[in-house]
């Protein structure tokens, strides 16, 4: 009997998705209809195609890497793949004539255990999955208990910037070298645009991100020894001129499969148990992978296909052209200028930029659930459905009730102005909830909590936040002039 190749989707590009079978010939595909159907930020497209380009130069003569406008048209025989991380590509496997589905590889915990946490449960709370995870993998153990006595260190996690800083002082990660794969990439994409009328949004410009495991690797040593030590403390925390702060970047080198999040988060646990990095950093460090990460993986097929339609708080209006389009010259609010520059130029802002300015806004604009989670999967480089559904729908724009989260993240500007130096010099104050100056994010707090009163008026964890906006004699008002607002 033939042995199957093993086919490698675009995110499945690290060691740990091959056996130790040296003979063993892969695939790998790149198709452009992918690029023709949806359109992606500029460097998204760089970091992916250049990622399966390298993967199929260390591979050599085992990889036959094929161009097409299909994936099922570089599939004539039989092939083995790992289950993939999109339905649209599970169904396509399941749908063709000899293809055989392996169990999915690139996360921790197994499907099955994750069913039998979730089955019955009327909420399914990260706290909960995460605390189940650490025990069954034994991540920060210390026996029975937590290691540092506690399973939380949010509350240690959570310090706005240092007074007077305009940066951590953290050293950033070493630039990458592009080469010529990287060049050829740039020229193809170049082509695509000129003569296949396929269009990006985003600006080109270097590659930041790892396209290669080793890439992948050096980057993870450099945070484990340089960031993740000062990683904890201002993870939440926002500095213009610190784009980075101490985040590992390494979320789009997990994302294409380049690293094992289970060696990641043991490697960072090692640092904890030998002095190097203190117990909260590492610990929520931790908790955005071993919990988050997987988590959100989980509930992408355990809630199925009808979850990213969810729209709980019937939120229908469109994204405006300038936040689709990545156009931030005419916004004038400096945290949202920012933010939404850096995404235009990078394709990436750490997740409470994401959350809490642009998830943040649309929250409170009733942009369409469904086209923010889009829109998030094709302008971040380590953007997917399965990242972006349940992270928007679910998290961000509550869209699924309250499923995954107690609460909306809805919040005013003194939220901003509390974790962030962007506020100074910003023509709106967060003060000022009407008026000129009245800070978008503030008047948008207080104008959605009046038009979505009446649900969440049975949840106990936004009591105050309705108290407080009964004592508002404006709040009508508010509310009547935000949904005219078109300057932000």
């Amino acid at each position: 009997m033939a042995t199957r190749r093993r086919w490698l989707f675009a995110d499945q590009l690290g060691p740990h998705f091959l056996d130790d079978e040296p003979d063993r010939q892969v695939l790998l595909v790149v198709s452009k209809g992918v690029f023709r159907r949806k359109v992606y930020h500029r460097q998204k497209a760089h970091l992916v195609l250049s990622a399966l380009r390298h993967r199929a130069a260390e591979l050599g003569d085992r990889a036959e890497l094929i161009v097409t406008e299909r994936y099922r048209d570089a599939v004539t025989g039989p092939v083995e793949v790992c289950h993939p991380t999109s339905r649209a590509a599970r169904e396509l496997i399941r749908s063709l004539p000899d293809a055989t589905m392996l169990p999915p590889r690139g996360f921790i915990t197994a499907p099955g255990d994750f069913v039998r946490w979730a089955d019955g449960r009327p909420r399914l709370l990260l706290e909960d999955f995460y605390r189940d995870a650490r025990r069954r993998h034994g991540i920060l153990m210390d026996g029975s208990e937590p290691a540092g006595g506690r399973w939380n260190f949010d509350g240690d996690n959570r310090e706005p910037p240092p007074r007077g800083v305009r940066t951590l002082g953290v050293p950033p990660p070493p630039a990458l070298a592009e080469d010529d794969i990287d060049a050829e990439v740039r020229a193809e994409l170049d082509r695509w645009e000129r003569d296949d009328g396929i269009r990006f949004i985003g600006r080109d410009g270097p590659r930041r991100f790892a396209v290669t495991a080793g890439e992948a690797q050096a980057r993870l040593a450099h945070f484990l020894e340089h960031r993740l030590p000062v990683f904890g403390p201002h993870e939440d925390a926002m500095l213009r001129e610190d784009p980075l702060m101490a985040h590992s970047l390494l979320s789009a080198s997990l994302n294409l499969g380049l690293l094992d999040p289970l060696d990641v988060v043991e490697r960072a646990e090692g640092e904890y148990r030998r002095g190097a990095a203190p117990i909260a950093g590492v610990e929520g460090f931790v908790r955005q992978i071993l919990g988050w990460r997987d988590y959100v993986w989980h509930c992408y097929w355990y809630f199925g296909p009808r979850f990213e339609h969810r729209d709980a708080l019937h939120a229908r209006r469109s994204l405006p052209a300038w936040f689709a389009g990545l156009d931030p010259d005419g916004v004038g609010s400096a945290c949202l200028r920012d933010v939404l520059t850096r995404v235009r130029d990078t394709g990436w802002v750490h997740h409470i930029q994401r959350l809490m300015v642009l998830g943040n806004l649309a929250l409170q604009r009733d942009w369409h659930p469904a086209d923010v989670a889009d829109w998030f999967a094709r302008a971040f480089v380590d953007g997917y459905p399965w990242v972006m559904t349940p992270n928007v729908i679910g998290m961000s724009q509550y869209a699924d009730g309250g499923r995954m989260t107690t609460k909306p993240y809805a919040a005013g500007g003194a939220y901003i102005n509390r974790m962030s130096d962007y506020c100074g010099g910003c023509p709106f104050d967060p003060k000022h909830r009407a008026g000129a100056d009245a800070c978008p994010f503030t008047a948008g707090y207080w104008a959605f909590l009046h038009h979505h009163r009446d649900a969440f008026a049975g949840n106990h964890r936004m009591r105050q936040p309705l108290a407080l906006l009964d004592r508002l004699a404006d709040a009508g008002e508010i509310a009547a002039a935000e949904s005219r607002r078109r300057d932000f």
